[in-house]
């Protein structure tokens, strides 16, 4: 049986990158409708889009002229005024990313394949120099680490129209809280796990994923990904956002979040030996290792987690 697929497009300024994307995703021999939501922009990405629009029946864009100020609420947007009763899969694609023309067809493949609801992928990084970067994020799951971050690029997610469907009724039935989330994928993978819908980390980069300054979350790649990410946890931000996103899933009573909300020094040591369940890549165990053993004998800033 022929499937098809709702795919959720986010842009905002993205005049450099557009044409390049969506001529990636709409040159697919596959059954899909592309629909597009433009936050507020001040260069050429609305006509861009209006163009496609007139020339392809499959992209259709979403009423232009709100301002959403990320691409995760923006994208909550699509999940909340997308009508994908009529799909069998729901997928998410950036602006400027380019898909390789297998993508969708591997997506769905492997999620039959495994029995799967959710699936992401590894990616293949690429910078205006040239510079190209195998980013891997299929790492063995672990017990909790969708509390502590996503399945690998959202550009890459594909979920099943019941996974998608679960996740639309959490939003509309939590639309007032919805500003105190960061990231929709995250959030996707989060939900998923923590109401045991399954989700697969194919091995397979499905696409190119671009790097640049506009980037709001990249590759994570290298030492100076690495550092920016110890600072955002030793900052407590890190910390703040998994904690919001955990209590919004009602996760109070997990583990690592009895422990953290806790503050003790005791437990949040006995937090940072629950490493080896809170992350999948062993760099990111050390890391999470390291800096809750810092966090048990400093502390943390207790006033932010009341």
């Amino acid at each position: 049986m022929l499937q098809k697929i709702c795919v959720l497009l986010a842009a905002y300024n993205g005049e450099k990158y557009l044409e390049e994307q969506v001529k990636s995703v709409c040159t697919k021999d596959i059954n899909f409708d592309l629909y597009v939501s433009l936050d507020l922009s001040t260069d050429s990405s609305f006509d861009i889009l209006k163009n496609f629009e007139s020339s392809n029946s499959r992209l259709l864009m979403l009423p232009y002229g709100q301002r959403f100020g990320s691409a995760g609420q923006n994208f909550f947007r699509l999940l909340l005024d997308v009508d994908f009763s009529s799909y069998d899969y729901v997928a998410f694609s950036d602006q400027d990313d380019i898909w390789f023309d297998f993508k969708l067809e591997r997506a769905v493949e492997q999620i039959l394949l495994n029995n799967a609801d959710g699936y992401s992928s590894n990616v293949i990084a690429f910078w205006p120099d040239g510079k190209r970067k195998l980013v891997k994020k299929n790492y063995p799951q672990t017990e909790f680490d969708y509390i502590f971050e996503s399945a690998g690029p959202g550009c890459t997610f594909v979920m099943t129209a019941k996974l998608a469907s679960a996740i639309k009724k959490s939003l509309i039935s939590n639309k007032g809280d919805l500003e105190g989330i960061w990231l929709h994928d995250w959030y996707c993978y989060a939900f998923a796990r923590s109401h045991d819908f399954k989700w697969f980390i194919d091995s397979e980069p499905t696409m190119a994923y671009r790097q640049h300054g506009g980037n709001e979350v990249g590759a994570n790649a290298g030492w100076k990904s690495f550092k920016l990410r110890a600072l955002s946890i030793l900052s407590g931000d890190g910390i703040k956002k998994a904690l919001k996103q955990a209590k919004f899933l009602g996760l109070d009573n997990t583990i690592p979040l009895k422990l953290l909300l806790s503050g003790s020094r005791w437990d949040l040591l006995k937090l940072a030996f629950l490493s080896h369940h809170c992350r999948r890549k062993p760099l990111d165990k050390f890391l999470f290792f390291f800096i809750f053993c810092w966090f048990a004998i400093r502390g943390l800033p207790v006033d932010e987690y009341q």
